[in-house]
């Protein structure tokens, strides 16, 4: 290992005939946010109207002996809704790295470029014209949703880098806003009341089939950007360089934005619209893990899913037996964290 590597903080490991290079600081970094997650999970499990020990708990996922109301409550209603907030919040933060990196822009976001916009409004029609349709046709509408105003950005921008892609995004996110603020002060109360409660990113009706189409696109969409993460890392050194170093700027670009612009409409499809997720989760991951495009995308998606975990579970239990959506929760605690990030990496921004 060069002296260069080791001044940056690498160690190398070997695990018989290979060889690893890992940083100790970001491996215990991402080892203790693993410990919360699968203590935050066990937490959300445990307690609610119903209070029931991680024994039971356990014996309920194990499929044990148990009584019939305490699995039901275990594995029918609070491990869908854990599972779906890990793998929304996942998904959330793996889009927000990728699309900050690809845009060179630490504000851009999902919801700045109008993908979380068109999803809910593909998934709020598709509730409100069509009630019948169960819930699996929402994930392949607000997916169609999300990749058509995706599109209409790009084809407006012609530049997926560029400070014009972000402001023409934010115009169309604004734009597809104020159709649905038309659409409540002129629906039916009953329609604005639905719209309202899916619109504030909700997980109250999580359910079993929503989560393996979840998990694909999920699964789908970190491969693609962590098979480009390298040329990602090329493409901010700008273009010529990245051309210079053999990257494909129009390839490593179409992938790095399909595969956020697919993961956050699946993720809105399935909980609504989470705010501030995208946004804060890639600032926290550099400044707790660091280091390059990969290492980004893997912290983002690890606290990504801590945040949308934390903000559901408090938002579930703070005013039981009232549920306030973990959107708005995400919301209120998100604003003064992302202003405390913005001031602690002020001199990198």
């Amino acid at each position: 290992m060069s002296a260069l590597a080791r001044a940056a903080g690498y160690r190398q490991v070997r695990v018989g005939p290979l060889s690893l290079c890992v940083r100790p600081r970001a491996a215990a970094a991402a080892m203790v946010v693993l410990i919360l997650i699968a203590g935050g999970a066990a937490f959300a499990l445990a307690t609610g109207s119903l209070p029931i020990p991680l024994d039971r708990v356990l014996a309920a996922i194990l499929a044990r002996d148990v009584p019939p109301d305490v699995a039901h409550v275990v594995t029918g209603v609070r491990l869908p809704r854990v599972v779906l907030a890990l793998l929304a919040g996942a998904m959330l933060g793996l889009s927000g790295a990728a699309l900050q990196a690809l845009t060179r822009n630490g504000l851009a976001d999902p919801g700045l470029v109008g993908i979380k916009e068109g999803a809910s409004l593909a998934v709020l029609a598709l509730i409100l014209a069509a009630p019948a349709l169960g819930p699996g046709w929402r994930l392949p509408v607000g997916m169609a949703g999300g990749l058509a105003v995706a599109l209409v950005v790009v084809l407006v921008a012609r530049d997926l880098s560029g400070v014009r892609f972000v402001l023409v995004g934010i115009g169309v996110s604004w734009l597809l806003a104020s159709a649905l603020l038309v659409f409540i002060t002129t629906a039916d109360i009953n329609d604005v009341e639905t719209a309202l409660v899916w619109l504030a990113g909700s997980l109250h009706a999580a359910e079993w089939t929503l989560i393996p189409a979840l998990a694909l696109w999920g699964v789908l969409g970190a491969v693609l950007l962590f098979a480009t993460a390298r040329a990602a890392d090329a493409m901010l050194l700008g273009d010529a360089a990245a051309t210079g170093l053999g990257v494909r700027l129009r390839l490593t670009g179409a992938l790095g934005l399909a595969a956020p612009v697919l993961m956050t409409a699946a993720a809105v499809s399935c909980v609504g619209s989470l705010g501030f997720v995208g946004l804060i989760a890639p600032h926290m991951a550099r400044l707790v893990i660091g280091g390059g495009q990969a290492a980004v995308l893997a912290a983002s998606g690890l606290l990504g899913a801590a945040l949308v975990l934390l903000a559901d579970t408090a938002g579930r239990l703070a005013f039981a037996p009232l549920q306030i959506p973990a959107g708005i929760v995400m919301t209120l605690a998100g604003v003064p964290l992302f202003l405390f990030l913005l001031w602690r990496r002020r001199d990198q921004i």
